[in-house]
């Protein structure tokens, strides 16, 4: 495991009160193209207030699993990812089942390549290594020669990230809201789409092309995408992939062990255990 820097070490060179938190300092005031620093652990039940900052910021979990929150949806860090959120971009994280994680900030005109949305990257073992090594150089020190050289390799691996599928799209149209609501309240619900339909005071081909146009996915996808969520936050929390199925709704582990590996290519067991590895 590679060096996580103490949040105490932090706030001791940036003069702040020992009980100061990583967002109690600006970050948009530390003048340097690239600041990567590591958190040795995020409390679970530790949640940022939403806020915003210049800079662009990635969130790298190294252990357990982040979720990030925008206006737009939500998106979650499993181990061995992380999630990439454009500066000036309203948000709050918060960790799942004894998280750590490292935080890069980046200014915008060092970022040109990378996305313009939120979304969620691979983290290779390469930029993992980069990362680790770029936390380790002095927080407020000018960046010179090899530092600088290794920064600019950091960004170029990151914006060759390959970009995944953790996403969860909020809607903008109020009665698809309350259908979110609804889901994310009941996710072991087995209604019928025209059940949900009928509880939002919409017709089921409303929901379903409103659902299209606004999220980009239809609601059996969107409930399929949540169970990801969900499973892999719950699975952190070290439940057993038997009793995750059935609090979601499944009849049996079969049956969410196989919707869970065509959402992400693998079983849940396995999936978490190699990125818990670094083997991905």
């Amino acid at each position: 495991m590679p060096h996580l820097l103490q949040p105490s070490m932090l706030t001791t060179e940036l003069g702040l009160d020992a009980t100061a938190s990583l967002m109690d300092f600006d970050i948009d005031g530390v003048l340097r193209p690239l600041l990567a620093v590591g958190l040795a652990s995020v409390p679970e039940e530790a949640e940022q207030a939403p806020h915003q900052h210049r800079k662009g910021q990635l969130l790298y979990a190294t252990r357990g699993v982040m979720h990030c929150k925008v206006e737009s949806g939500v998106w979650i860090v499993p181990p061995q990812c992380a999630v990439w959120i454009p500066g000036g971009l309203m948000h709050s994280a918060q960790g799942v089942g004894e998280a750590e994680c490292y935080c890069l900030f980046v200014e915008p005109a060092m970022a040109p390549a990378l996305p313009a949305v939120c979304c969620t990257v691979a983290v290779s073992p390469l930029l993992r290594e980069l990362i680790a090594k770029a936390a380790g150089f002095p927080t407020l020190a000018a960046l010179q020669g090899a530092q600088e050289r290794l920064v600019l390799t950091l960004l170029d691996e990151l914006a060759a990230a390959p970009v995944e599928d953790l996403h969860l799209p909020m809607p903008r149209d109020a009665r698809l809201r309350r259908l979110a609501a609804l889901l994310l309240a009941q996710p072991a619900d087995k209604s019928t789409l025209a059940e949900w339909a009928s509880r939002i005071g919409m017709s089921e081909r409303s929901m379903t092309r409103q659902s299209l146009e606004e999220m980009g996915m239809s609601v059996g996808r969107w409930r399929r995408q949540l169970h990801v969520i969900l499973a892999l936050q719950r699975l952190a929390q070290g439940r057993s992939v038997k009793a995750v199925a059935l609090e979601l709704g499944y009849e049996n582990t079969s049956g969410f062990v196989t919707m869970f590996r065509k959402a992400v290519g693998k079983p849940p067991a396995r999936y978490l255990a190699e990125r818990e590895s670094g083997r991905i």
